[in-house]
């Protein structure tokens, strides 16, 4: 297949505006701390939806908190294409991350706008809500909303460390939207992302197209133990929750390293205890781990691998253990038609992602396809990518 026209983009007001998100919820090393539903998300969301009217879209907002900018077509009861990403990053987190994403369709939308271009189809770009899942767990909770993978009462109701609720938070901000979630036809969704991994800057490849996705199975696991001085209670009469949820990230953390020779991973990436003060023994702690692998049977063996360490680590720590919450996304393999749009005539790069963002969900309701760049440096949120404008104009032109 033959490229289009070039279509140029405004590179400098591209990056202006990737700069200018890049000032709201500041962070640690040049990054961001933007959590889902802080009061810097919404400076940032109030700000998205000004750039968003002024290329001429309708902006609307759904149940939880998801961000619809439309732009009409000339058919406009077809239904729409979509891109986009999310606006919220990590506690620690950088500029790039999602953002690119939301601001890269951004930019779609303003050429189009600027040379008063018309499409058949309607055009969305959306703005997911705490797709990070740093503030409210598991990540994708809206968008999973959207694609009928997760409950709309269930997402309003989860809560944060804090103990506030995510449907109060919502409405604190002002975005708990009236538009109903999901349950509409979508054409195509596209989405442009950095990559985080070290794959493609290896390779000195600038784009890779993301033609699937890793299946991850996920899980909270709730620890009980009894609080003890740590003086004068015996080895043997310890039930010593924290050591209990260690063991079981030791455990997990084997199990990833069993699986790596075929690139299974196994990540503990929270625990937390109670009292965790120091002279005492923890009757409580939470674990949250997940396991991810490209080949579907194998992250359900490593999942059972963890399922099955569970009751050797209870007996060992002298504590209960049970699985508090689970979920699972990811094994989906993207349209080949939006992949060979993407890919056009160049020999681009393909890969099955292993991260765990939007269109895991998406690609269950809709044609859907990701777009990676390549960043160099050190692994960290805030390194500097090398957003390939080409990149956006397959969105564009697609």
């Amino acid at each position: 297949m033959a490229p289009r026209e070039m279509i140029g983009i405004d590179a400098p007001r591209f990056w202006s505006t990737v700069m200018r998100s890049g000032e709201i919820g500041p962070g640690k090393a040049g990054g961001l701390r933007r959590l889902a539903l802080s009061d810097a998300d919404k400076e940032m969301r109030d700000l998205f939806i000004t750039w968003c009217t002024e290329a001429g879209c309708t902006v609307d907002v759904d149940r939880v908190g998801n961000i619809f900018a439309r732009r009409p077509g000339t058919d406009d009861g077809l239904p729409p294409v979509l891109m986009g990403s999310h606006l919220d990053t990590q506690v620690a987190g950088g500029k790039y991350d999602g953002i690119v994403g939301v601001l890269a369709g951004l930019e779609v939308l303003r050429t189009i706008d600027d040379r008063r271009m018309r499409t058949k189809r309607p055009l969305e770009l959306v703005c997911w809500t705490n797709e990070e899942g740093a503030r409210f767990t598991p990540p994708m909770v809206a968008s999973g909303a959207f694609a009928g993978v997760f409950d709309v009462d269930w997402v309003l109701a989860l809560r944060d460390d804090d103990g506030h609720a995510f449907g109060a938070e919502l409405e604190r901000i002002g975005y708990n939207g009236k538009a109903p979630v999901g349950g509409r036809s979508i054409d195509a969704y596209f989405e442009v992302h950095i990559e985080q991994g070290p794959i493609l800057d290896r390779e000195a490849v600038p784009v890779g197209i993301v033609v699937g996705g890793y299946a991850t199975r996920g899980m909270h696991v709730d620890v009980h133990g009894e609080t003890a001085h740590a003086g004068p209670t015996p080895m043997d009469r310890r039930k010593n929750a924290l050591v209990g949820a260690a063991m079981l990230a030791v455990a997990v953390n084997d199990i990833g390293w069993k699986h790596h020779a075929t690139e299974g991973k196994a990540t503990v990436a929270r625990m937390v205890a109670w009292p965790n003060k120091a002279g005492i023994l923890s009757e409580y702690a939470q674990l949250t781990c997940d396991v991810r692998h490209a080949d579907r049977a194998t992250a359900d063996a490593m999942l059972a691998e963890v399922k099955a360490a569970i009751p050797d680590c209870a007996r060992r720590a002298n504590v209960e253990m049970r699985i508090a919450g689970e979920w699972q996304f990811g094994s989906e393999r993207f349209d080949p038609g939006c992949v060979r749009l993407i890919r056009v005539q160049f020999d681009w790069w393909s890969a099955i992602c292993q991260l765990r963002h939007t269109w895991t969900s998406r690609g269950r309701v809709c044609c859907t396809n990701c777009i990676r760049s390549y960043r160099s440096g050190a692994l960290n949120y805030a390194s500097l990518p090398r957003v390939h404008w080409y990149a956006i104009y397959c969105v564009l032109t697609a």
